[in-house]
């Protein structure tokens, strides 16, 4: 540091104007960033909607699978009966 008080605060005075100079390079990093930010999560949005309809349909899958099993086991259990009829 200098001698005196008065230069001692220029020098500091003088630091922060140079630090503060060099903040928009910074906030067009940050933009940049953000930016990318931005693109990923649109990203991320698309992929939910599309996991939201799927999952929409699943029970839909899940009921029609299960009605056309229930009717098989049906048929079965009727044939079954059928034969069983005609062995006794």
């Amino acid at each position: 540091m200098r001698d005196t008080v008065e230069s001692a605060t220029f020098e500091i005075l003088t630091g922060i104007q140079a630090s503060l100079a060099q903040v928009p390079v910074r906030s067009d990093r940050l933009e940049t960033r953000m930016g990318n930010c931005e693109t990923r999560r649109e990203g991320l949005e698309a992929g939910l909607r599309n996991d939201r309809r799927n999952a929409a349909g699943m029970p839909l899958m899940m009921r029609a699978t299960a009605g056309d099993f229930a009717a098989r086991v049906s048929e079965v259990e009727e044939r079954v009966a059928a034969l069983e009829t005609r062995a006794s």
